[in-house]
Parts: C-alpha cells; structure tokens; sequence
C-alpha cells in the first residue's frame, strides 16, 4: 500500500490483492504489469521472483486502511481486480468488511474493475453466503447500497467494452459509479446510460475519467474524443476529470519554441486523420482546451 499516489484522481492506494491477467485491448500495454516488471526484481517486495499472472490475496493487508486517521481517497488494487477469478468471495466480503468498518469512514474507497459481470455475482454470493452482522451487510441493508464512502468504476477503452461493462455497472449498489475512459483507444458515447449529473443513490454515472496511454507502446488518443467525453458531460453537470495526454499529442499541442512539423525532433506516427507527436506524458501535459479538467463528485 502506498500512503500517496501520482494517479492524479486519487490519494493512496491500497492492494488486497496483487497480480492480474488481462482481458481486452486497454490492458495491452499495462501500467501495472510494467510496474510489475521492477518490483519482482526487489526481495523487500511482496512480489519477488512471482510472475504478474500470479494473482494472490493478501490477509496481512486487509487492516492496511484502519491505520490511516486522515481522510484520504483510496484506490483499491492498483496492482489487481479486486474481481479477478482467482480472487475468492469469501476474500472480497472481507475486504468490503474493512471498506464498511466504522473506523474506516473517514476514507472513500474507488474500486475499478474490468469484471463487472463477477461483481454482481458477488453480491448474490454475499446475500445468500455471508453473514447478516458483517460490516458490509449492516451497511447493505441499511443504505440500500454499501454506503457513501464505496465508489465503484469500470475500465472502457472503446464503445464495444463500454456497452458490455457499464450496465453492468449500474446494477451494482454502490452510492457513485464511475467510469474510465483510459486508454482511451476510441471515442465513446456514454448518453445511453443515463448520464444525468449528481443524483444520490440513483442508477446512474455520477463520474468519468478519461486519459491517453503512457509507456513505450503507447497509443494516441485523439483530441476529439476527449472533447466529446466532456461535452457530454457538461450537457448534465457530471463531473469529468482528464487525467493526461499520455506520450502523444497533436501539432497544436506541441511545445511553443516549434513553429512547424518540419523543426520537430519528435517520432510521428498518423493515425485516424492526424499526425501526432510524441513528446512524452510530462510534455504533453493534462490541458484540455487551455485548462484542467479535474473535476469529482460531490460528497454523498
């Protein structure tokens, strides 16, 4: 668990579990599998000598948030899916257990997964399986969802993942759910599914993330389908939060001491109709139109 972040949308991570396989074209070129890369070369690691595809669950960790007094957002398995099939039901109750303990209500918990489908299935496991007095079933019952301090999220790359793993999204009875739209690999119309701002507890996308590919297989993101991401979203007063670039960026973006594509060091590569530059992710930036978008939901 680390006590702070460089993901910009959140404050700490925390990771249950660790390792993971990949699932569709945004997982490609893994961040964390990069990561992976360095911290089984360390023996001080928990992921020594282990291969990324090696996925375990980690007791020792689950009390990891309770220690923590001040306030912080909380990305649950960075280095994971919390949903991941290797993962038992019986670990994820008791991972929400600590979300829902009572000296945890100080933090707020964004879970993102990639297995929407096994999240459901989960809370029909835990509904006939756990036990009525664990934290999180008190707060089940209660709130009618997990609580106000639980966020949950899908991954979308495209429209294709975005129309399989969003409604699954929105049966799951969390106070706000989210989406990111990163990689972005194509732009994404997310009107269908009912996009409609801040509404407690209702059936809807209270939040959307978007962001280019970093890394050295990185792919352009188009500047148009950000723009379109948050229009979409300024039309309902959602939130919307652009995380980067990523290593790519148009001519338009390009550092201002370049007056032509001819005076650019840069590698180039055309893709959907555009000439795009890499620069790297620092040079790119996070501007959006001359500003940050770096927009969250309101408290619950």
């Amino acid at each position: 668990m680390a006590d702070k972040s460089k993901i910009e949308w959140t404050d700490a991570t925390w990771n249950p579990t660790t390792g993971c396989t990949k699932v569709s074209s945004g997982c490609a070129h893994c961040y964390a599998e990069r990561e992976w890369a360095r911290l089984s070369a360390n023996p001080r690691t928990i992921y020594y000598g282990r291969k990324f595809t090696d996925v375990q669950m980690h007791t020792d960790r689950l009390d990891q948030p309770i220690r923590w007094t001040k306030p912080r957002w909380i990305f649950v398995d960075s280095m994971s899916d919390l949903f991941h099939s290797s993962v038992t039901f019986p670990f994820i109750a008791n991972v929400f257990d600590f979300m829902c303990d009572e000296r945890s209500q100080q933090h707020t918990f964004q879970i993102l997964t990639k297995r929407p489908e096994r999240a459901l299935a989960f809370i029909h496991w835990m509904g006939d399986f756990w036990p009525g007095d664990s934290p999180a079933n008190l707060a089940l019952t209660a709130y009618s969802n997990f609580g106000p301090n639980i966020w949950m999220g899908v991954s979308a790359e495209d429209q294709s993942h975005a129309d399989e793993r969003i409604p699954k999204l929105l049966r799951f009875p969390a106070a706000v759910r989210f989406v990111s739209c990163e990689p972005l690999l194509f732009p994404i119309d997310l009107r269908q599914y009912a996009l409609a701002g801040w509404h407690k507890f209702s059936p809807k996308l209270h939040w959307v993330i978007a962001g280019g590919e970093s890394g050295p297989e990185a792919r352009p993101m188009h500047p148009d389908w950000v723009r379109s991401l948050r229009d979409q979203c300024q039309e309902v007063d959602t939130p919307f939060f652009f995380k980067q670039w990523g290593e790519w960026c148009t001519f338009e973006q390009l550092p201002d001491n370049f007056n032509s594509p001819r005076e650019t060091p840069y590698e180039q590569t055309y893709h959907f109709g555009t000439v795009f530059y890499r620069v790297g992710k620092k040079a790119a930036g996070k501007l959006l139109d001359g500003r940050e978008w770096i927009e969250m939901p309101k408290e619950v």
